[in-house]
């Protein structure tokens, strides 16, 4: 059984969840949860038909403040497919000095597949967020994930002017390091404003997809495709296909790498792409 990880430092809330997905004839299952503190699933949900399992995480406080530290560890045995969403957008909240944390690891065997597909990431002004996400895959397993993420609440006429975020995504398959990035933003810093770092924008995003069946026409597919405002580059690596977003909406965002994932599904899956129904409501 895939365990989310432990911690030292207990500062603020603690929430692990453990979730395991299997195929069972031709029907995906939810068949082990496991959850500690605020963060849990909503049952399991088929809007696709039995293939594909659909599950909602939520954390309940709505909110990731300084100390606050959330371990999600996600597996598909052989064959399952699993897609995960969230109901709303993340805050990491202003800190008076302890790191917030969060550690997603997702874990795909043969022939299985994980769409990690959530809400956008608000980092308040004053934040100190450290993001972690390890996916490791086995065999022809695939993985499509992406994350959006707002610095500052720009609605409200917030910059973020003090504070850091930090975000490290690793991607492997059978052990083998297909690709890793690590971020380092410091809030106010010349990265944020530089044409070579975020020159200004205040939205950043990459959705990035794992699959044996990835080539050329699927970057061509994919560069296609424009947001609606802000920039955007598409590019494939060895196993992995990495789409990227820089602007000032999130809204544009996450309607871009919807419109990739429509796209990108089918050659992964071999399934037309079948929104979570939260996304709607």
């Amino acid at each position: 059984m895939l365990v989310a990880d432990s911690v030292h430092l207990r500062t603020g809330w603690q929430a692990e969840l453990a979730l395991e997905f299997e195929r069972r004839g031709e029907r995906t299952v939810l068949a082990a949860r496991r959850h500690a503190g605020p963060l849990v699933v909503q049952k399991p949900l088929y809007p696709e038909g039995d293939g594909v399992c659909h599950a909602i995480v939520v954390h309940p406080p709505a909110g990731i403040a300084g100390g606050d530290e959330l371990d999600v560890g996600v597996r598909a045995a052989a064959g399952a497919h699993a897609l995960l969403t969230t109901p709303g957008a993340g805050r990491w909240y202003r800190s008076s000095g302890p790191w917030a944390r969060q550690s997603l690891k997702f874990e795909a065997g043969a022939g299985a597949c994980i769409e990690w597909l959530p809400q956008e990431t608000i980092v308040f002004d004053g934040a100190l967020a450290d993001l972690g996400t390890e996916v490791r895959l086995s065999g022809d397993a695939c993985f499509l994930g992406w994350e959006v993420l707002c610095l500052g609440r720009t609605g409200s006429g917030e910059r973020f002017g003090r504070g850091e975020c930090r975000v490290r995504t690793s991607v492997r398959r059978d052990e083998t390091l297909l690709w890793q990035e690590r971020g380092r933003i410091e809030a106010g810093s010349a990265l944020m404003a530089s044409p070579a770092g975020l020159g200004g924008r205040s939205v950043c995003g990459m959705l990035y997809a794992a699959a044996k069946g990835l080539g050329a026409a699927a970057v061509a597919a994919c560069r296609e495709v424009a947001p609606a405002a802000g920039d955007c580059a598409v590019t494939l690596l060895p196993g992995v296909l990495l789409a990227r977003y820089l602007g000032d909406s999130s809204e544009a965002a996450k309607s871009y790498f919807v419109e990739l994932w429509r796209r990108l599904r089918p050659v992964l899956t071999g399934r037309a792409a079948q929104e979570p129904r939260i996304w709607r409501t």
